[in-house]
């Protein structure tokens, strides 16, 4: 591991607003578990709804969302240290009071948010999983955890540059006749302006959203309401992508 990770890992145990995790300190005991239930009153201070985005990554799309609605707490949930490092970082020095940074396992969720402590989830660009259903983070295997957080109709957010995590996101949410308030395969080039979903999903971009469209790729969205149950796996052939994402030595420089 590079000096580098390492100083930001040190460094993130020094950050008020980053909270971890890791599987083996998974228990009762640990302060970080401990605060299911209760992050308004220990974390955020306020009784304000709170807004998860899953696989945040460099946590942008994180700190932009604290930014644009502050009536809103926000928390960006990754399992890889160094890329929240920089959005905490970001929250710290603004004093952002509705930021926060969890460092867990997706999948622990249920673990760390009691039921109807989240009332928003956003989907970012997260890896397709082609190979695997059950690691997408829009499978019926993550709505059965989100449904474990978020109460009924809590609204669920995806934003990706992939034709194929569309494609079955869309098939499982036909197939489960969930609620879709938001769907375009063209997010800039949809003209539809007056449904204000279209419009607050335009109004910030993650740093490899801008890399897609400097690319000339189409950005994907939907919008849907959590529902109960009912949720069914779709059993259409799905064509793979095939292009691939950009190498760690893309910088934004390179974005026009």
């Amino acid at each position: 591991m590079g000096k580098n990770k390492l100083k930001k890992f040190a460094e993130l145990k020094t950050l008020p607003n980053v909270f971890e995790c890791g599987m083996s300190e998974l228990d009762s005991n640990n302060a970080v578990a401990q605060l299911r239930s209760h992050w308004h009153e220990q974390v955020f201070h306020n009784t304000n709804p709170i807004v998860l985005e899953l696989g945040c990554g460099r946590g942008d799309y994180t700190v932009g969302l604290a930014k644009r609605y502050t009536d809103k707490n926000f928390i960006g949930i990754d399992i890889k240290g160094a890329r929240l490092w920089a959005g905490a970082k970001q929250a710290y020095a603004e004093n952002l009071g509705n930021v926060a940074f969890l460092r867990i396992n997706i999948e622990l969720l249920p673990q760390f948010f009691a039921i109807d402590e989240v009332s928003e989830i956003w989907l970012t660009f997260p890896d397709p999983q082609m190979k695997k259903a059950t690691k997408r983070l829009t499978s019926t295997y993550f709505m059965q955890r989100y449904k474990q957080v978020m109460p009924v109709g809590g609204l669920v957010h995806l934003k990706t540059d992939s034709p194929f995590l569309y494609t079955y996101t869309a098939a499982m949410l036909s197939d489960s006749h969930s609620i879709v308030l938001a769907d375009t395969y063209d997010l800039y080039g949809n003209e539809d302006y007056t449904n204000p979903l279209f419009t607050d999903a335009r109004a910030l971009q993650t740093y490899y959203e801008q890399q897609w469209l400097a690319r000339g790729m189409k950005i994907k969205y939907l919008c849907w309401q959590l529902q109960t149950d009912g949720w069914v796996e779709p059993t259409i052939e799905i064509e793979k992508d095939s292009y691939r994402s950009f190498g760690r030595n893309y910088q934004t420089t390179n974005i026009k």
